[in-house]
């Protein structure tokens, strides 16, 4: 019986494992090896720390890179305040009849590209869009205002395009919980506030935790709606790589900043999972 188990078992996981070792882990280590090449005085190619250095010593790259995970952080903390009330409603309060239609309510708009969902908030919020449109006939006011190409815009666009990656989990977490939970607090006089933060919060920590990686992780490495809603003062360090790879044709340089960008997203999701005592295995379980 071992013997084909293995068998069986090999057999299913190497296409995982050729994809994580043709896709992820061979690439990596080239651009691992192009980061730590430069040019010396005379044009040949050396091992050098010099684009790694050059990042720390230009002050828009530093910045850039510190005002991308700043803003990342706070798309995933009001996607998981726009997301969770949802999710709850979903598995918690409607009838059990409406779940799977509201769930398929919910997912529907993300059936379509993300960018045909971007272009759709830019006709909105643009000078000659929808919404400047109708104030204007309503007589609110007088000239259009620009909505777009700005931070608010930018971070509206990056939370509606990670819910789904945050409200999946969170439905999953929550329908596994007994509701005999909350109306037993609710019964020994607990408070709605500490039934919420005692009780449902850490059952659906995992939930949390999983869905929180995710969407950070989109939106530190998102490149089109910042570049589309943000414009061109959006300040993404996707746009800082981009413009090495492609305009300026430094994949040295390219290549670090995006083993930079690595390494900052591993520091920050090991450090959430710390201060939330999760642990990865079992959030993504």
């Amino acid at each position: 019986m071992k013997n084909p188990f293995r068998l069986g078992l090999f057999i299913f996981l190497t296409p995982v494992l050729l994809w994580l070792l043709l896709l992820i882990v061979i690439p990596h280590i080239e651009l691992l090896l192009m980061s730590l090449h430069g040019k010396d005085d005379t044009g040949k190619t050396v091992w050098t720390l010099v684009n790694y250095r050059h990042f720390f010593t230009e002050e828009i790259y530093w910045y850039t890179f510190i005002r991308t995970a700043l803003y990342a952080i706070t798309v995933t903390v009001l996607t998981f305040l726009v997301t969770f009330p949802v999710a709850f409603y979903i598995t918690k309060v409607v009838s059990t009849r409406l779940t799977g239609f509201l769930t398929i309510l919910l997912l529907m708009p993300f059936w379509v590209s993300e960018l045909v969902r971007v272009y759709g908030w830019m006709i909105l919020l643009r000078e000659s869009g929808v919404l400047n449109h109708v104030m204007i006939s309503a007589g609110l006011i007088d000239v259009p205002i620009e909505m777009l190409y700005n931070d608010i815009s930018m971070l509206m666009g990056l939370v509606y395009t990670s819910m789904l990656f945050m409200v999946v989990p969170l439905i999953s977490s929550l329908e596994g919980m007994d509701d005999s939970l909350i109306e037993a607090a609710h019964d020994l006089g607990a408070s709605p506030i500490t039934i919420f933060f005692r009780i449902i919060i850490p059952y659906a920590a995992p939930g949390i935790t999983s869905g929180s990686i995710v969407v950070f992780m989109l939106a530190l490495g998102n490149y089109l709606t910042p570049t589309l809603m943000g414009g061109k003062n959006s300040l993404w360090f996707t746009e800082q790589i981009y413009n090495e790879f492609i305009a300026s044709f430094n994949w040295n340089q390219g290549a670090a900043f995006g083993f930079l960008l690595l390494i900052l997203s591993s520091l920050i999701i090991w450090t959430g999972l710390k201060i939330s005592n999760q642990q990865l295995g079992r959030s993504l379980s």
